[in-house]
């Protein structure tokens, strides 16, 4: 039997499992940086055609992309705004809310998130995650800015309260190359 490339699961597939644990059809969910539109149509197949999937992304090139991928797909909503601004479209509770953070990939990698608007939208989502819900965070700390915002975020996410949140991070301690991590975090009932 050929060994996988990656015998554990990336950040990101994990982000899927821990969502998919959660997110059931009919619920509404947050993809606050659609990128290529890979977590969208995720979270589109996740809470099917009863349910709503609002994606932001500030840059057109990923909202097309993601427009491409969800094509047909009537629960999608894209906006192109940065994800600091989902309270002002979102005014219902959410199941999920997904950040992927850093650039888009095969996009302008001088375009990244940015640690400020990052972190008021994590205090955005936090508001409108409903008890029970999970925000995941893909952290990539390998671009330029890239370590400052996942401390940032670490730091943010240590400060949750621990009677209102749970907080996890999964990562790979000796890769090479600076892999992604997940941070999690769930809304207690």
């Amino acid at each position: 039997m050929k060994p996988k490339n990656h015998p554990l699961p990336r950040a990101t597939e994990m982000a899927h499992r821990f969502v998919l644990e959660r997110i059931r059809p009919g619920d509404r969910a947050i993809d606050a940086t659609s990128g290529n539109g890979h977590d969208t149509l995720f979270l589109a197949k996740s809470v099917g055609p009863e349910g709503k999937v609002y994606a932001f992304d500030i840059q057109e090139q990923a909202i097309d992309a993601t427009a491409a991928k969800t094509s047909g797909l009537p629960q999608v909503e894209l906006f192109c705004l940065g994800h600091e601004e989902m309270d002002k479209v979102v005014s219902e509770r959410v199941k999920t809310i997904m950040f992927n953070l850093g650039y888009l990939p095969k996009g302008d990698k001088t375009v990244i998130t940015q640690t400020d608007t990052t972190l008021r939208a994590l205090e955005a989502g936090i508001r409108l995650l409903d008890e029970g819900g999970l925000l995941s965070i893909t952290l990539y700390e390998g671009h330029e800015g890239g370590q400052e915002e996942a401390e940032a975020v670490l730091t943010w996410a240590e400060g949750l309260d621990q009677a209102d949140f749970y907080v996890a991070r999964y990562q790979f301690l000796n890769l090479r190359n600076s892999p992604p991590s997940l941070l999690v975090i769930e809304k207690r009932h």
